[in-house]
């Protein structure tokens, strides 16, 4: 058997410079066990439609599944190759049966989408795991309030479990991307062949049953020449991983000195090699960094494929770089954010007295209690709730026990200091759908708790 694939009519052997060059092997060895699953449902296909007899591909099933996924294939050209001629050392010539009716263009579509599918599900199930630890760390810390942030400034009271709620419907939208990218990558493309299909009787339908395909592609040349999946699953990936980095980038500022709102587990941070002192939050560091890396495969591909005419081209060999760096590196970050959370401390103290340091953080209540009891027009409250506030910091008033009914006018002020000025009063005025008062917080946990358990079954 010629060691090659596609070697027939050459009379040359391939230049050493040219074949190292083009060896995708280092990459594709990780779709060795996709390839020897698309393998032994094709032979089984060609045994069943009597393309080769049933006999034969008995064979050919059993030194398939007798090829570990692990076998050194270090000088093959690719993983399609190195499978092959493994299978040659152990059924002889039998083994040069096995690509008939297929082309590696079908055969590299069908090993990625069966890899794809499987990594899919799981990273699904990573991103309910974190999910959970998040539902678990916002209902052990429901009773916390922390100043929210707009421009980098204390704007209002919310719950913290209300802030950890936000992360949990960015990543419930980024699992359905995930999903929405499944249903596209789920279509078995084997029998397109190099990009006309074959003459010999094939039974698609069968193939994609055994493997677990949902459909069958209706169009050879698509089939083979597209790697729009790809491009959704690394798109869908890039947006996980800006929620990620944000998630991260919230963290890291919690736990700096001068917020002092949380205390991140000494087992995910570092410290210095010049300053002892040092307790730096690395992981959630290099999280954030990462992200840059994402966009760029996600990137790299859409520049790849965007000049490619139809059909197959050699190009499309970089799409798997790509993509096996942003699915494997991204199951372990969901993995690492999930212990993280399970261990981080609340220094309740600190934000507490954060909050009492600034009476604007109830600016709002002020402005909405003259709409709805003074009967000022919004831009109205607006103005003589701005001009208060001006007052009061002009003579350095900093927290509320400085502020007296001479700010306001009216009756007002002995009205505000029964339902505001206070965290827990401030948060609980806000009662519109989806707001961050307990009753609406505490609904919104019991309704997560059924989804997770429900998406955990």
């Amino acid at each position: 058997m010629a060691q090659k694939l596609w070697d027939s009519r050459f009379k040359k052997k391939l230049h050493p410079l040219a074949e190292d060059f083009l060896r995708s092997i280092s990459f594709d060895k990780k779709l060795a066990e996709s390839d020897i699953k698309g393998s032994i449902a094709h032979a089984k296909m060609l045994g069943k439609t009597k393309i080769i007899k049933k006999k034969e591909a008995d064979i050919l099933v059993r030194g398939l599944k007798s090829i570990k996924k692990d076998k050194k294939f270090a000088k093959q050209e690719d993983i399609h190759t190195a499978v092959t001629n493994e299978l040659y050392k152990k059924i002889g010539k039998i083994a040069d049966k096995l690509h008939t009716a297929r082309s590696r263009n079908d055969q590299v579509v069908l090993d990625v989408k069966i890899y794809c599918k499987d990594k899919l599900k799981e990273m699904q199930k990573f991103i309910e795991r974190l999910q959970n630890e998040i539902l678990k760390f916002a209902k052990s810390n429901i009773e916390v309030i922390i100043p929210a942030y707009t421009h980098m400034q204390p704007a209002q009271c919310v719950s913290l479990a209300h802030h950890m709620l936000a992360y949990l419907e960015m990543l419930e939208r980024d699992k359905g991307r995930i999903k929405d990218a499944y249903k596209r990558t789920d279509e078995m493309p084997l029998g397109s062949c190099a990009l006309s299909g074959t003459s010999l009787k094939i039974d698609r339908k069968y193939v994609a049953k055994l493997l677990g395909f949902s459909g069958i592609s209706q169009n050879s040349i698509d089939a083979v020449s597209d790697r729009d999946f790809i491009i959704e699953i690394l798109s869908s990936i890039a947006t996980l991983d800006m929620h990620l980095s944000r998630i991260s980038e919230d963290l890291i500022l919690w736990s700096t000195k001068e917020y002092g709102f949380i205390d991140i587990d000494e087992s995910f941070c570092t410290g210095s090699s010049i300053m002892p002192h040092k307790k730096n939050p690395d992981v959630l560091e290099y999280i954030r960094g990462y992200t840059g890396k994402s966009y760029g495969n996600l990137l790299s591909l859409l520049v790849t494929m965007k000049g490619l005419p139809l059909t197959y081209n050699r190009d499309m060999q970089h799409d798997k770089e790509a993509l096996f760096n942003s699915i494997e590196t991204n199951i372990k970050i969901l993995e690492l954010l999930s212990k993280l959370f399970e261990n981080i401390k609340i220094n309740k103290k600190n934000i507490d007295d954060i909050i009492k340091k600034d009476i604007g953080i109830y600016s709002v209540d002020i402005v909405e209690d003259f709409v709805e009891n003074e009967g000022l027009s919004y831009k109205e409250a607006h103005k003589l709730t701005g001009m208060i506030m001006k007052d009061f910091y002009d003579k350095g008033g900093k927290i509320k026990e400085d502020l007296d009914e001479n700010f306001f006018p009216r009756d007002s002020y002995k009205r505000l200091m029964k339902k505001t000025f206070e965290p827990t009063k401030s948060m609980n005025l806000k009662t519109s759908i989806g707001g961050t008062a307990m009753k609406l917080v505490k609904a919104q946990i019991k309704k997560w708790d059924r989804c997770l358990r429900t998406a955990n079954r």
